[in-house]
């Protein structure tokens, strides 16, 4: 299913909310969202990724801390996008919880990344997250993110 033009517009405007430069980001784009409420998005793994060189020589493979990345960024772009909650400033990963590692991707491969927001409370955010890769489970969990409380409600 194709979104309509509003749909892309706040997809693309959520996913500019993410700090990071694009040298690590970890989210090509969104397929979907539920402002401060639960997302995916989607990452390809290219091949011609810097830590790819390393990790392996001849047999590159994703590494899983990254998978635990992208899931925080997807997890971020949600929470970030609530009306009913003011930005958090500065907001970044600040504990891992139950996270399982139970698979890599290879490039030429597509990550299917997401997150739920289960829990609020001042500049912490909790989320539920896992990583796909089609039908295969790569990683699953909880992340917290942490920041300064931004003003103007929430």
């Amino acid at each position: 299913m194709q979104p309509d033009t509003t749909h892309s517009r706040a997809l693309a405007e959520a996913l500019a909310r993410l700090p990071h430069g694009p040298e690590f980001r970890f989210v090509d784009r969104l397929i979907e969202l539920e402002p401060g409420a639960r997302g995916a998005g989607e990452y390809v793994v290219r091949g011609d990724e810097p830590f790819l060189r390393g990790h392996f020589p001849g047999a590159p493979m994703f590494p899983g801390v990254l998978l635990v990345e992208a899931a925080a960024q997807v997890a971020g772009v949600v929470a970030q996008s609530s009306a009913e909650h003011a930005p958090v400033e500065d907001l970044k990963l600040t504990a891992l919880r139950h996270i399982k590692i139970l698979g890599t991707a290879r490039p030429g491969e597509t990550l299917r990344v997401e997150a739920r927001i289960t829990g609020r409370l001042g500049g912490l955010i909790q989320a539920e997250t896992e990583v796909r890769c089609g039908e295969r489970l790569l990683m699953q969990g909880q992340v917290t993110l942490g920041g300064r409380k931004g003003g103007g409600g929430g």
